[in-house]
């Protein structure tokens, strides 16, 4: 896109044509290398049936100014055979596109009928190389940015649910931010001796805090709920987890502002690790599913019976990572076929339109009891459709909903 750019702000105004060069850059390189060399990322012409030969003609022979050119305009050979009568004599530069010390490629332009470009334009348009390098330098930086945070983002979730006997599954994940580690989190998983385990949950914050929480609790429930703990003893472990990690980093942050005399870190601020969880445990037993589950700090979860009633199935409890103290309870109860459960995260429950929110005069509850009688993937679209289209906006927080249903 900066290569096209530029190609239309030089032609015609400054030159008759003009090249981009760009370094190719080794996928998932986070210091800026390169490799294989310049890749002709853009020809532009004022006369567009030249272009194809300008071309084809430059890409034999990429320019190379040379290192202590940096961005200053370098002469080329003129490319006289492809640019067709009229065009025999020209001159033609190249400027070095350097951004914080990087080589990322070159600028090339020319013009036709004269042997050198006035100072004016030369100065012109080394200025504007430089600030095409900024641009190329920058756009490079956030897809190596972006890159990462997609790789961590798929470490941080199941590559997929678990099938469970007797249950159907349905799930929708909308991270607001596409660039970034979402602050919400899923996971469905076999606990052995005939267990299923499910969680949803929404960490304080977004980014890489919240990737560090995700990633220190979704492993640490799959392995306590693997060693056969129940499901309050799960969620008193993980908080106690996430109460010793949060104390050990700010034990490292006091030192390191220590050492560093107080320059820097002034303004980080606590780090917290707070998290809303929803978990539970599924056992299929005849004629059902026994179902045990828990908040802690997260929307209650909504049961859907087959004949239309809805009501929460969980008791408020808070949030884990606040309080060393807190001990959590479950409830027991059996899905019977046609029976749906809907886990949400307050993405959706606290949807805004104006001042209003999805959940309020309990809508989200009114939105589930119209959803009698489909199954658990029509539930989980129109929940997210009548979300999505409760506000006039697109969602600005992260959005996660779960449904499991009997069969």
């Amino acid at each position: 896109m900066v290569a096209a750019l530029t190609g239309q702000l030089v032609v015609p105004r400054l030159a008759d044509w003009c090249a981009v060069w760009l370094e190719d850059e080794a996928p998932g390189r986070s210091d800026g290398g390169v490799v294989g060399g310049p890749r002709l990322a853009r020809v532009w012409h004022g006369s567009e049936n030249r272009m194809e030969e300008l071309r084809r003609f430059l890409e034999k022979d990429p320019p190379q100014p040379p290192e202590s050119a940096r961005s200053g305009p370098v002469p080329v050979p003129w490319p006289a055979e492809a640019l067709g009568p009229g065009a025999e004599t020209g001159s033609a530069l190249a400027y070095r596109l350097v951004a914080g010390g990087r080589p990322l490629g070159t600028l090339v332009i020319g013009r036709a009928g004269q042997e050198q470009f006035p100072d004016e334009i030369t100065g012109l348009v080394e200025d504007l190389s430089r600030r095409v390098a900024l641009a190329v330098g920058a756009a490079r930086q956030y897809a190596r940015q972006a890159t990462i945070s997609r790789v961590l983002q798929r470490g941080l979730l199941p590559g997929a649910v678990a099938e469970i006997p007797g249950v159907r599954s349905a799930l929708v994940y909308e991270p607001c931010d596409k660039g970034g580690p979402s602050g919400d989190f899923y996971d469905l998983f076999p606990a052995g001796d005939g267990r299923w385990c499910f969680a949803l949950g929404d960490v304080q914050g977004k980014g890489p805090e919240a990737a560090v929480v995700i990633g220190l609790a979704r492993p640490w429930l799959r392995l306590l709920a693997r060693e056969g703990y129940a499901v309050p003893e799960v969620l008193d472990r993980l908080n106690r987890l996430l109460l010793d990690d949060a104390t050990e980093t700010a034990d490292a942050a006091a030192r390191a502002l220590v050492a560093d005399g107080g320059a820097g870190l002034a303004d980080e601020g606590p780090q917290t690790r707070f998290l809303s969880l929803l978990y539970g445990e599924l056992v299929p037993v005849e004629g059902g599913v026994r179902c045990t589950m828990a908040s802690a700090g997260h929307p209650l979860p909504l049961l859907l019976q087959a004949d239309g009633k809805v009501g929460e199935v969980a008791t408020p409890q808070s949030l884990l990572g606040v309080f060393e103290d807190a001990g959590y309870g479950c409830g027991t109860f059996e899905l019977r076929p046609g029976d749906s459960i809907l886990c949400v995260t307050d993405g959706v429950t606290e949807r805004r339109s104006g001042h209003r929110q999805f959940d309020d005069d309990e809508g989200l509850a009114a939105a589930l009891a119209g959803c009698a009688g489909l199954s658990a993937e029509l539930i989980a679209e129109r929940i997210r459709r009548l979300v999505h289209e409760f506000g006039g906006r697109p969602p600005e927080d992260d959005l996660a909903l779960l449904v499991l249903q009997a069969e």
